[in-house]
């Protein structure tokens, strides 16, 4: 059902470029495998998208056995992936980058919540240099678990203004200092990798729509959840048809292919979400869930069920409430269900399809609106 909704919400013939997908294995248990990376990005129709590794427990050193497994999996994609290397500032970073920039890669990932490090470091500046100097995109982790980055960023951006900048995630680590200093910007972009559809509403309103960029963040984000919230969150913010297209595919397609930015323009959207209580307290109850889930516990406040019971009030929007009640019951039965299972890998893939479940009542949820 949300697969062909999100195919009705798509312009016709719309190009789509994922700008974050990953390939490999991560020190937290999560997996994106070559042939499940390509059957997720073929099952929506993605042309391409640009790919690195995750904090691999062979990352050590300086990621070069994940970043030469990444130009292998491009090389294995028929043209699917476009490989980022990802450096660790602490383990000869601008080396790293060149020999895998030398053997194909088309682009830098910097993840300094992972790689423990500040935008103030004085070894990012060569990073910056490089990839000026190279006219490859960097693409920098702007999510959670950072302190406010936009004041070092701009000096970087501003110093090395050949180097384009994807924010992944929204920039929401530091929204509106970001916005500030980039709103507008030719050479910065942010992708729409969040969860929270409220993020993505505020981003809009923030920057341009050109400087958008689809993204999943894939294996963390699954279909239909991460095509759902870019598109419903940019009609609402009412970006037009051709908008879209540049969100879907062709910014990041111009990326790749080393053409001009298109020309900036105003943003999008309002400052203010207009909606019933109804589905603003269904919002709140499915944030709590959240976190239960990502960290695979009870539900032992029961959230869930404050959720679907506000389902059942009387407002209007019949058709949106009970969707969002058909969603919230699988979930819960699903969440009961995984809660006594022994097989760690069986309980985290049933707490993945819960949350899918619950992201998408709270996509609904928060875009359905009284204007």
């Amino acid at each position: 059902m949300y697969d062909e909704e999100v195919a009705a919400l798509l312009p016709e013939g719309a190009e789509i470029f994922d700008a974050h997908v990953h390939v490999g294995a991560d020190i937290d248990g999560f997996v994106a495998t070559l042939d499940d990376l390509l059957a997720f990005l073929a099952k929506d129709g993605v042309a391409r998208a640009f790919a690195f590794c995750l904090d691999e427990p062979d990352r050590e050193p300086a990621f070069r056995a994940a970043n030469d497994r990444t130009l292998e999996a491009a090389a294995r994609s028929g043209g699917v992936l476009v490989p980022f290397a990802r450096l660790d500032l602490t383990q000869q970073p601008v080396e790293e980058a060149t020999r895998a920039l030398d053997a194909g890669a088309r682009g830098i990932k910097l993840h300094p919540r992972a790689q423990a490090f500040r935008l103030d470091d004085v070894r990012l500046a060569p990073v910056f240099a490089l990839a000026a100097e190279r006219r490859v995109p960097i693409l920098i982790h702007g999510g959670r678990g950072l302190p406010p980055i936009a004041e070092h960023l701009r000096l970087l951006v501003d110093t090395y203004p050949e180097a384009q900048l994807i924010i992944a995630h929204a920039g929401i680590a530091d929204l509106a200092r970001l916005s500030e200093e980039f709103g507008g910007h030719p050479s910065v972009f942010f992708d729409t990798s969040v969860w929270s559809p409220l993020d993505l509403l505020d981003m809009f309103h923030r920057i341009s729509p050109e400087q958008a960029l689809y993204a999943s963040d894939y294996p963390y984000g699954q279909q239909p959840g991460s095509l759902f919230i870019a598109l419903r969150t940019a009609r609402l913010a009412g970006l037009s048809e051709e908008q879209v297209r540049d969100l879907l595919g062709r910014s990041a397609a111009g990326i790749a292919d080393g053409k001009p930015p298109a020309p900036r323009t105003p943003p999008k959207g309002r400052t203010n979400l207009v909606q019933a209580i109804t589905f603003a307290r269904i919002h709140h109850y499915l944030a709590m869930a959240t976190p239960l889930l990502w960290t695979r516990q009870r539900d032992t406040i029961g959230v869930l069920g404050l959720a679907l019971n506000t389902c059942a009030e009387r407002d209007g929007f019949v058709e949106e409430r009970e969707r969002i009640a058909e969603l919230i019951t699988g979930a819960q039965e699903l969440w009961s269900a995984f809660s006594d299972v022994e097989d760690e890998a069986k309980r985290l893939e049933a707490s993945r399809f819960t949350f899918r479940l619950v992201h998408l009542a709270d996509i609904l949820a928060v875009t359905t609106t009284s204007e």
